[in-house]
């Protein structure tokens, strides 16, 4: 194999491993994206329960008090 091939077969790894990069980096955007997302829905699904908590002890409250 001369230099010239050798050259030849780096460059053209070379690309490959670019290309590889590109989509792996798209990729991590992506996830990173959706990750965010679900981040933020738990977030909000947290404060609807604790919220739907405080709804149910009230109502507990108050059928305590109705029923004495």
């Amino acid at each position: 194999m001369t230099i010239d091939e050798r050259l030849e077969r780096l460059a053209d790894r070379h690309e490959a491993l670019a290309q590889s990069l590109e989509l792996l980096t798209h990729e991590v955007r992506e996830l990173r994206a959706t990750a965010e997302a679900l981040v933020v829905a738990v977030r909000t699904d947290a404060e609807n329960i604790r919220a739907l908590a405080r709804i149910a002890e009230i109502h507990e409250h108050r059928l305590t008090d109705l029923e004495n």
